[in-house]
């Protein structure tokens, strides 16, 4: 147990440090082949139906999600059955690499680079690559306002979620939350191709954000007073805005970062070519400035740090009483 924990806080150093490294291995990679080559086979397996469909969906979550949690746990029980050592430092890499706190920030910099530079074409495609909306008729407000949602979002996705999960079960646990979190990321759109197929995965991950994308938002508001923003308004437009969003999970730290920011969240997007009419996060105070993507992700820095403090000394309490009742 104390093994895991210490992995963990080494990944998520290592995260702050390195990032993900262009040009590297990704295991994330790995799980969309996965994801892309079983729904190649299944497809050709169901018939076309609903009712097909979903079933077809009801096993791609299974074997993704089996092959995706059982690698990593073969290969740590192995490793740590011939060197504690090496174990502990294979368990850190898993945990690095489940961890995107960086990887983000550094995406959404180069939105604000080519912005910066009044370079349009270049922050539509900086933004597309971070994004699921079409990029290609963005103005520069839609770029910032994408950005800073996906920051907002990601904040509980790709940091805050991953660290809630390895801490309960280590980098096993960790993998089985991203592999759900990459088929919906891939299967679990509200159109004709996956309405079905995809429905299993985007419940899944519903279901495994619930109580991470809450956290997210707390941890969040508790950011806004540390970096002394607008708080009496993130908790104001927190209360009234959390569930202005398809997604039951995504609009909470949306709507506690448009309200610190005291800027407009959310609103109609085109996704494959079709208008898709959203709510709108927060109030329409100030025009949304590209100054919004450094404060943004200034927020997802504190509150990855905060996250990880608590949850790490939470389980430190809880390896410590085990220990002492023991002996």
């Amino acid at each position: 147990m104390w093994h895991s924990i210490i992995s963990v806080a080494i990944g998520f150093g290592l995260d702050f440090i390195f990032g993900d490294p262009e040009g590297f291995w990704h295991p994330i990679r790995l799980i969309g082949k996965i994801i892309n080559t079983t729904e190649s086979i299944l497809r050709n397996i169901f018939p076309k139906t609903k009712y097909g469909e979903l079933i077809a969906g009801i096993f791609l979550v299974i074997i993704v999600t089996g092959i995706s949690t059982m690698l990593p746990f073969l290969i740590l029980t192995l490793i740590f059955q011939w060197n504690l050592y090496i174990g502990i430092l294979v368990q850190s890499i898993m945990c690095y690499q489940l961890i995107a706190t960086k990887s983000l920030k550094v995406e959404s910099m180069k939105v604000y680079q080519a912005l910066s530079k009044k370079d349009l074409n270049g922050a539509r495609y900086a933004v597309s690559r971070i994004v699921g909306r079409d990029t290609e008729a963005l103005s520069a407000q839609g770029i910032i306002r994408a950005t800073v949602e996906t920051i907002a979002e990601n904040t509980s996705d790709g940091s805050i979620a991953p660290l809630f999960y390895m801490v309960i079960g280590g980098p096993v646990l960790g993998f089985f939350y991203k592999s759900v979190n990459t088929m919906d990321s891939m299967v679990g759109y509200k159109n004709d191709k996956y309405l079905y197929f995809g429905r299993a995965a985007a419940k899944l991950d519903d279901i495994l954000n619930f109580i991470p994308a809450r956290i997210s938002a707390f941890l969040m508001i508790i950011s806004t007073k540390i970096m002394n923003l607008n708080l009496k308004n993130a908790i104001k437009i927190y209360l009234r805005d959390r569930f202005h969003h398809s997604s039951p999970n995504s609009a909470h730290t949306e709507a506690v970062m448009a309200g610190a920011l005291d800027i407009t969240l959310g609103g109609d997007a085109y996704y494959f070519g079709k208008l898709h009419p959203k709510q709108t996060i927060g109030d329409n105070n100030r025009e949304i400035q590209c100054e919004d993507i450094k404060k943004a992700n200034h927020l997802l820095y504190i509150t990855a740090i905060a996250g990880f403090l608590i949850f790490t000394g939470i389980k430190i309490m809880i390896i410590l009483s085990t220990f002492l009742e023991r002996n």
